[in-house]
């Protein structure tokens, strides 16, 4: 294994402001997300704030899933970040930008425990 783990920082927006606002949708959206990554997911916790938004975290073996939603701007921050080598980040975070219908993303994706951070550009992906 190259890495102790990988990190994939997600920012999503132009999303279905719908979608962001709600917390069943979302901890379907991350459980699944989770499992199609083939992650083991060990607990589930979400919470809707007033007047709008969600926050959650998908705990797995592996590590984590977490999301903000932010509706009223269309845009959601994601963490995916993933132990070893089994698992890859990026099936799990493609899966939640479909879910919440995001025309522009951009990942920042992170090898962890390998020593200091280094930060790459952020790959962006524009679906108009």
């Amino acid at each position: 294994m190259d890495t102790m783990g990988r990190h994939i920082i997600t920012e999503l927006w132009e999303c279905n402001p719908d979608k962001l606002n709600d917390i069943d949708y979302i901890e379907r959206l991350f459980v699944d997300a989770a499992l199609r990554s083939g992650a083991e997911v060990r607990e589930v916790a979400f919470h809707k704030f007033a007047p709008h938004g969600v926050s959650g975290v998908v705990i797995i073996s592996e590590s984590h899933l977490t999301i903000h939603s932010f509706p009223e701007h269309g845009y959601a921050s994601v963490d995916v970040f993933t132990c070893g080598d089994r698992i890859d980040p990026a099936t799990a975070s493609q899966y939640i930008a479909e879910g919440l219908e995001a025309k522009v993303r951009e990942d920042v994706k992170l090898d962890r425990g390998m020593g200091p951070i280094r930060v790459p550009e952020a790959q962006v992906a524009i679906s108009k």
